[in-house]
């Protein structure tokens, strides 16, 4: 990997550039409050907020983008459940729920929620979704103004920046050095948005959130439905069945985010505003030769054959990483090859790695808080 970032090996630049990420670590992982409840709250604080901020500077000191935030994304993903567990048992009791739970709003809005409850929002004024519209954990309109953001400032990159599930299927992708399965149709990914449609419509239709009713692979690590009949086996046998296979099993022997890619109603939405999104990643023509190393390492599929990402470009940097030319790089949009790629990487890099804070960071600390509970 050369220089062509202007913090590349540079520790003074790098530590520079890194201070004001530092601050929002702090103001967001603390919420303007340093009282912590325990001596564990305190050090998972300590630990999250040194972990995120080690993490940027890396980004910027080694000059790789997707190395280091796979790393935090896959942590992340993994506290977030023990986190998330624990705090349904501490609110009640269980982390599965029954049609008790579901009647007394009782279940934390999932952002994959958001393509299901929109057609019913607005054609019958209706919240198809059995959770809290504010306050509490994870409240409806909390999580509609995150996912809307999120989509406006990054398009698909809150696959790889944001959403804790997709840090799953991001890190078993990584087990193998070596897919054993090598060759993929990637017209596959476009089944993701055949979801987003007959999941918002059957949803529209029967006034209940069919994806997370029936299909949803998460909740065999988040909260699924209490086992009380032969349905609601079958539900769950469904739940880790798709788990095992879309987030664990073909992950690892494709190399690929088979979950993301393929299934996830979410990032066929969020795919969408990737057209609208100021931030792509493009190739300089003039370094560009045609090697297929972007096609072959990009974990989306969505790297086309003329080296320029389709719209289910997650902007994780594996390609642009894995360039041995330096051709590929994160752009504004509307600006020339030419334009200096640190200057865009490192604006990129601040938008992206702060709604990774915001979003996850909370996850990550309340996750070693257990932990640390349970050591000492």
């Amino acid at each position: 990997m050369g220089n062509r970032y202007k913090t590349t090996g540079k520790v003074f630049r790098s530590i520079l550039v890194t201070l004001p990420m530092f601050l929002i670590i702090l103001l967001f992982t603390t919420h303007g409050n340093l009282a912590f409840g325990s001596g564990a709250d305190a050090l998972a604080w300590a630990v999250s907020a040194a972990f995120f901020t080690l993490i940027f500077y890396l980004m910027l000191y080694k000059g790789q983008t997707d190395k280091y935030r796979a790393i935090a994304f896959g942590v992340s993903a993994v506290l977030f459940v023990v986190g998330f567990m624990n705090n349904l048992i501490e609110i009640r009791g269980s982390i599965s729920y029954d049609a008790g739970n579901i009647y007394s709003c009782d279940i934390p809005f999932c952002h994959i929620v958001s393509t299901m409850v929109i057609i019913p929002a607005a054609v019958k004024q209706t919240i198809i979704f059995g959770g809290n519209l504010q306050g509490g954990f994870a409240s409806i309109a909390e999580m509609l103004v995150i996912v809307a953001v999120a989509a406006l400032l990054l398009g698909r990159a809150f696959c790889s920046w944001g959403c804790f599930y997709g840090g799953w299927d991001d890190m078993t992708s990584r087990i193998r050095k070596r897919p054993i399965i090598r060759r993929i149709n990637t017209s596959f990914k476009y089944f993701s948005f055949a979801m987003l449609i007959l999941m918002a419509l059957w949803s529209a239709e029967s006034l209940i959130p069919q994806y997370c009713n029936w299909l949803c692979p998460f909740k065999a690590v988040t909260e699924g439905e209490r086992i009380v009949d032969g349905l609601t086996l079958a539900k769950n046998i469904i739940f880790y069945t798709l788990f095992i296979g879309l987030v664990v099993v073909l992950p690892i022997l494709t190399k690929k985010r088979i979950q993301c890619a393929t299934f996830c109603p979410m990032g066929a939405l969020l795919s969408l505003f990737n057209k609208i999104n100021i931030f792509v990643v493009s190739p300089d023509r003039e370094k560009c030769t045609g090697c297929n190393k972007c096609v072959a390492k990009c974990p989306l599929m969505a790297m086309r054959k003329n080296h320029v990402p389709s719209m289910t470009c997650a902007k994780c940097g594996r390609c642009v990483d894995s360039c041995p030319t330096e051709a590929m790089n994160f752009r504004i949009r509307g600006t020339s090859a030419k334009v200096s790629a640190s200057t865009a990487r490192t604006i990129f890099l601040y938008l992206a790695f702060s709604f990774m804070v915001i979003f996850l960071g909370s996850c990550t600390q309340s996750g070693l808080a257990v932990i640390f509970k349970l050591i000492f």
